[in-house]
């Protein structure tokens, strides 16, 4: 059985840093969309107050 050229705690490590990387996208991008909500939400509050 030939040797893989990468070890079991590189490909550890490696997966982690996609699982963080992932992780830190999907918590940016909820928080762009609260963002957008919430100046959204403002904008209505402001149009219905004479």
């Amino acid at each position: 059985m030939p040797e893989l050229p990468i070890s079991a705690s590189q490909l550890l490590s490696g997966v982690a840093a996609l699982l963080l990387v992932f992780v830190s996208g999907g918590v940016l991008y909820l928080s762009t969309i609260e963002w957008r909500d919430r100046r959204r939400r403002k904008a209505l509050e402001a149009k219905r107050r004479p």
